[in-house]
């Protein structure tokens, strides 16, 4: 995925939705970001972009009791050995296909697994026949949600990062915790805008996934590997999704068959607007 999605939910309706016991989203945390995030961390972002604080649900222990818990975690993985935070801006997605193997990822996927939450993410499809002004192939943003209208748990991993600059182990700010997304191969149809899409479970291997006490990768193998087409649905956007300083639900909205140039439709192959 290109790393952008659609966090619009709000905060209760997620604690709802994912069952979470403790709403610790309000706790300090600290961010990656050289200047306030916007919409703020915890707001419904429609936008949600690399190293902003984005809603994870996740299970750990509260008193040695496993509570599943609502946070705000910087999307970007930085893994425990990394010497500073500059990872954060390239890993924000970890593939399927090696995420048990990777080193930066292998004991996040053990034992530190979450779910992310998303209306939908959107993806840029590169046109065969028409270019932009610069000469290079036009880019079309397209948004992908699922058929039913419900949200997406998308797989993600998490880490934490101990800030040796600042002594005290126990202050909130001397630790970074981020978080990346499980990709796996794009499904026919899909395949059309890009070859890859967020890992997105159902919600009968929610359980299983944030479940702490399954540390063996082989009991979770075939939910990393998790097939199952047909799930979604995907219409071109405005391209004012392209900026980082674009918000608000119109960014959803199908663009107008007018704007469109050159745009592959993931369910025909059909070129749309022109050759």
């Amino acid at each position: 995925m290109c790393g952008r999605y659609a966090a619009s939910a709000d905060l209760d309706e997620l604690i709802e939705e994912f069952d979470v016991e403790l709403d610790r989203h309000d706790e300090p945390a600290r961010s990656v970001l050289a200047n306030p995030q916007q919409p703020p961390a915890g707001l419904p972002d429609w936008n949600m972009a690399p190293t902003k604080q984005a809603p994870v649900v996740l299970t750990r222990p509260v008193d040695d009791v496993p509570r599943r818990q609502l946070r705000l975690l910087t999307w970007g993985l930085v893994p425990a050995w990394s010497k500073d935070v500059k990872g954060a801006y390239r890993m924000i997605n970890a593939r399927a296909e090696s995420v048990a193997e990777k080193p930066a990822y292998a004991r996040a996927l053990a034992s530190r697994r979450a779910l992310v939450p998303a209306l939908g993410w959107y993806e840029w499809q590169t046109s065969p026949t028409v270019r932009d002004a610069k000469g290079k192939p036009r880019k079309q943003p397209f948004f992908v949600r699922r058929g039913d209208g419900d949200l997406l748990a998308m797989a993600g991993i998490y880490e934490f990062w101990r800030d040796k600059a600042v002594a005290d182990p126990d202050d909130p700010l001397a630790w970074l915790v981020t978080f990346a997304v499980v990709t796996t191969a794009a499904e026919p149809g899909l395949d059309r805008i890009h070859d890859r899409q967020p890992l997105v479970l159902e919600r009968e291997d929610w359980a299983r996934w944030l479940d702490p006490s399954v540390t063996e990768v082989a009991a979770i193998d075939d939910l990393v590997h998790f097939w199952a087409p047909g799930r979604f649905t995907a219409y071109p956007v405005s391209r004012a999704v392209s900026s980082n300083r674009a918000n608000g639900p119109g960014l959803i909205e199908p663009a107008p068959a007018g704007e469109l140039q050159g745009v592959v439709d993931p369910a025909t192959g059909e070129i749309l607007g022109g050759a």
